[in-house]
């Protein structure tokens, strides 16, 4: 598979800057450079071949190369930031033989070193993404089994509703109709030749339900024993009183 250069940042304007050691460990500071004269000034472009990224500094007229910075991470110790400025880093170029050493680099604007520091790290965050792609595809992956067990059941409520718009519960017997007596008030129609009788209903029991009543005799009360006698016609039932 060919590879092919990437370029990633170009900035037309840099400087560079002769940089006194480092004696101490709180880091670089631009303010003990001679800022006023930068020893280069020249073109800068980061470029990427696959996921090496290298830090180019050229002459802007012909393209010739200054100086190189191979970049392995970001932020690390090719590329550092300076303590007291946002515009101006430490870089550790390198020559051929692998030689290294540490100048300063410097932008006029505030924008251009942001734009360096967006094009890094979008850099290093995309090999990152496709390393972990790689990584997911090299992995088994662990299959999920909703497979119901030996035994196991599940249990579902549903409604059902029938073709009468009513609703009805699966699983469970109709309910079964409850026991009607005819007539009204669940008296005993009158029996045959009663004309010119009218019936005095029983008065109602207090403990039972109308449904429920009792037929028994005993239940009239004085009604009962108001007519022991039989009535004109052959009717000899105590259970009707004649007016």
């Amino acid at each position: 598979m060919d590879t092919y250069e990437s370029i990633l940042l170009v900035k037309n304007e840099v400087f560079v800057f002769k940089i006194p050691p480092r004696t101490t460990n709180r880091g670089y500071r631009a303010a003990d450079w001679n800022l006023a004269e930068p020893t280069w000034t020249g073109r800068l472009r980061i470029v990427s071949v696959g996921d090496a990224c290298t830090l180019k500094l050229e002459d802007r007229n012909n393209g010739e190369l200054f100086a190189k910075c191979p970049i392995e991470q970001y932020p690390g110790v090719a590329l550092e930031s300076v303590s007291d400025s946002s515009r101006y880093f430490v870089v550790r170029i390198q020559d051929e033989n692998g030689r290294a050493a540490f100048i300063g680099l410097g932008f006029g604007d505030r924008s251009d070193s942001f734009d360096l520091n967006v094009a890094l790290q979008d850099h290093f965050k995309r090999i990152k993404v496709c390393e972990e792609i790689a990584k997911e595809k090299n992995e088994p992956k662990q299959e999920l089994d909703l497979k119901f067990k030996e035994g196991e059941t599940i249990k579902i409520n549903m409604k059902i509703t029938k073709k009468d718009g009513s609703e009805g519960v699966p699983n469970k017997q109709a309910a079964k109709p409850r026991p009607t007596i005819s007539g009204s008030g669940g008296l005993l129609p009158p029996p045959p030749g009663s004309s010119g009788l009218k019936t005095i209903p029983a008065p109602p029991s207090q403990t039972s339900s109308p449904s429920h009543q009792s037929t028994n005799p005993n239940n009239w009360g004085e009604f009962t024993s108001a007519n022991n006698t039989s009535q004109p016609g052959g009717n000899s039932n105590p259970n009707w009183v004649q007016f």
